[in-house]
């Protein structure tokens, strides 16, 4: 993926972090409520706020890459 351009590059996240990140996203939910955020949050080293604004970032990249509006609307993911 290309740097130039992308918000979620300009975290300066580590590869672990990324990783981490990733496989919530793929294999836990697009959308993580408050508790698994928090744990999300302590597994990567991040802050509450810094992961949540991953995960939004993260699902716009998605949606769009997925033809969809960048917001969630009416379509559910």
């Amino acid at each position: 993926m290309s740097a130039s351009g992308n918000a979620m590059f300009e975290m300066h996240l580590e590869e672990d972090q990324v990783k981490v990140l990733e496989e919530n996203f793929t294999k836990v939910s697009k959308h993580p409520d408050d508790t698994t955020l928090m744990l999300i949050a302590a597994e990567c080293g991040l802050s509450e706020v810094e992961t949540a604004k991953w995960f939004r970032m993260r699902n716009a990249q998605w949606r769009k890459a997925e033809g969809l509006p960048a917001e969630l609307g009416s379509v559910k993911d």
